[in-house]
C-alpha cells in the first residue's frame, strides 16, 4: 500500500476519543529523523557551534526533506513533523517541552505510553506519547551518554543528569516489565535565595537568620528529610551563606549543588565501568577531599559508609561542614547516620558511634512534604549532647500543625520558635554573631514544645 494511500485512510478513520499517534507521521518522523543525523553527522555535536546556529541548521535541513517528500500533509501535521524531530534532535522527544516547562517538578515515563508529571506537588498524566519503546530507549541513551555513563542489559539501572543538574533514573530490559522507565526531578533555572523559601513558606524570617548565623559560625548541619522534601534545595540555600574567601569542597554522586561562591571545586562520584573497575564512590571523594586544605566540605547526601568520614572531619577541625541524610524525624536521623556508620564495615560499639555524634553534629533541620504538596521546614533542632547512651535533642523551632487546614486543604501553621535559646548561642556570641531574643521568642502553641530525651 503506497503512503499517500495509507494518509488517506488514517485521515478518513473516525475519531475514537483517545488520542493515538499517527502511525504514517511516526514512519515519516523516523525516515526524516535518520537522513538529517546521515547528514548533518558530526555537527550535531560541534561545541564550537551555537544553539541557535545549530538550530538553525537543523531546521534547513528538516524544511529541504520534506519538500522532497510527496506525503500530503496539513499544516498542523507539518509543523507537528517539524517540532517532533527537532525535539528528538536537539532536545529530547516529547518530554523535551515539559522539561521546558519551569511550573513542572518531575517528568516520569512509565513506558512509552505513560507519561505522569509533578505539578505544585499533585501528580498529572499528559497525553505525551513516545513511537514505541525504541524511541523511548534512544532517548535514554542520548541522556545518559551526555555525562559518560551507559545503559544496556549488562548494566540496566543507570543514575545520571540533565546538563542543567537535573536528576535523572533509568530502567530498561530485562528490570523493567512494561518500560524502559524514566524518572526526571528537575532543577529550578533560578538559583533559589533564603528569601525565596521564606516566600514559599518553607521556614519564616527569624528561622532564616538563625540559620544563617548557624553557617556563618561554622556549625555542622545535617538536613534531613524524605524523599522529594527540597533537601538539595535547602542545602543549596544553606551553602549560600558560607562567606566567599573560604575554600568550599563538594562531594555528590551526581552533580546537583549549585554555589555561589568562587572558590568551590566539585567532585562527583564515578559508577564502575563496563568490566565492573574504576568505581570512585562517594566515600572515596569524602577521604580524598580532606587532603585538599577544604575550609568547608558539603556533601550531597550521606547514604553509606561515607557517614564515618563525615562525623571523623567534623571531629577533626573541619567545621562547619554541611550533608544530607533520608529521614523522617530529627531522631530518626540520629538513628539513620548510626546504621550507616556501621555500612562502613568496622565493628564500632554503640555507644562510641553515638559519642562521635553526639560531639561532631550541631544542628538537624528536618524537612517535610506535606498533604497539600508544600515543602516545609517543620523542626530545627539542637544537638546537645550525651545523657547516658541516649543523644539529647532540643528543637528550638517547630512547625504548629494545631493551626488547621484552609478551604483549599492548605495547612495554615508555619516555623515557630519555641522559646529555647540554644547552647551554642554562646560560641556564636564569641565569634561576635549575635541574635537578639526577637529571634527566639516563642509563639502560642496548640501543643507545648519540648526538648526530646
Amino acid at each position: 500500500m503506497s503512503l499517500y494511500k495509507r494518509l488517506h485512510d488514517v485521515q478518513a478513520a473516525p475519531a475514537t476519543g483517545a488520542k493515538r499517534r499517527d502511525p504514517v507521521l511516526d514512519e515519516l518522523r523516523q525516515k526524516i529523523h535518520h537522513q538529517l543525523i546521515d547528514e548533518l553527522g558530526p555537527i550535531l555535536y560541534d561545541k564550537r557551534l551555537s544553539e541557535d546556529d545549530l538550530r538553525r541548521r537543523v531546521n534547513d535541513q528538516l524544511h529541504a526533506a520534506l519538500a522532497q517528500e510527496r506525503a500530503p500533509l496539513s499544516a498542523a501535521d507539518k509543523a507537528q513533523l517539524i517540532q517532533d524531530v527537532s525535539d528528538d534532535i536537539l532536545g529530547y522527544g516529547p518530554i523535551d517541552r515539559l522539561l521546558k516547562d519551569d511550573e513542572i517538578s518531575e517528568v516520569m515515563c512509565n513506558g512509552p505510553n505513560q507519561v505522569f508529571i509533578e505539578r505544585a506537588g499533585r501528580l498529572e498524566k499528559t497525553n505525551v506519547t513516545f513511537v514505541d519503546e525504541t524511541h523511548l530507549r534512544r532517548i535514554i541513551d542520548k541522556i545518559v551518554s551526555e555525562v559518560g555513563r551507559r545503559i544496556d542489559e549488562a548494566n540496566p539501572l543507570c543514575d545520571a543528569r540533565l546538563p542543567d543538574g537535573s536528576r535523572v533514573n533509568a530502567v530498561i530490559h530485562p528490570l523493567a516489565i512494561g518500560g524502559p522507565f524514566l524518572t526526571i526531578r528537575k532543577f529550578t533555572k533560578e538559583k533559589l535565595q533564603i528569601d525565596d523559601l521564606i516566600r514559599f513558606g518553607t521556614l519564616n524570617a527569624h528561622a532564616a537568620r538563625f540559620l544563617q548565623a548557624c553557617v556563618v559560625g561554622r556549625l555542622n548541619i545535617i538536613v534531613s528529610g524524605g524523599t522529594g522534601t527540597g533537601k538539595t534545595t535547602t542545602l543549596n540555600v544553606l551553602s549560600s551563606f558560607i562567606p566567599s574567601d573560604e575554600r568550599i569542597i563538594t562531594v555528590e554522586d551526581a552533580k546537583e549543588l549549585q554555589l555561589h561562591q568562587e572558590h568551590v571545586l566539585s567532585l562527583e562520584a564515578r559508577p564502575p565501568n563496563i568490566e565492573g573497575k574504576g568505581e570512585i564512590t562517594i566515600r572515596d571523594l569524602v577521604k580524598n577531599c580532606l587532603r585538599m586544605r577544604p575550609d568547608r566540605i558539603v556533601v550531597g547526601e550521606c547514604r553509606s559508609g561515607e557517614a564515618l568520614d563525615m562525623l571523623q572531619a567534623m571531629n577533626t577541625g573541619h567545621d562547619g561542614s554541611l550533608t544530607t541524610v533520608h529521614a523522617n524525624s530529627p531522631r530518626d536521623t540520629l538513628a539513620r547516620l548510626e546504621t550507616l556508620v556501621l555500612m562502613a564495615g568496622f565493628d564500632l560499639p554503640v555507644r562510641a558511634i553515638r559519642e562521635q555524634m553526639a560531639s561532631a553534629l550541631d544542628l538537624i533541620v528536618q524537612l517535610t512534604r506535606l498533604r497539600d504538596g508544600t515543602r516545609r521546614i517543620t523542626h530545627i533542632t539542637e544537638v546537645q549532647g550525651m545523657e547516658g547512651d541516649v543523644i539529647t535533642l532540643q528543637d528550638i523551632f517547630l512547625f504548629d500543625y494545631s493551626m488547621g487546614v484552609d478551604e483549599h486543604g492548605r495547612f495554615k501553621g508555619h516555623l515557630k520558635a519555641t522559646g529555647v535559646r540554644p547552647k551554642f548561642a554562646e560560641k556564636l556570641a564569641d565569634l561576635g554573631i549575635r541574635l537578639g531574643q526577637e529571634v527566639f521568642q516563642p509563639e502560642g502553641f496548640g501543643r507545648k514544645a519540648v526538648g526530646r530525651g
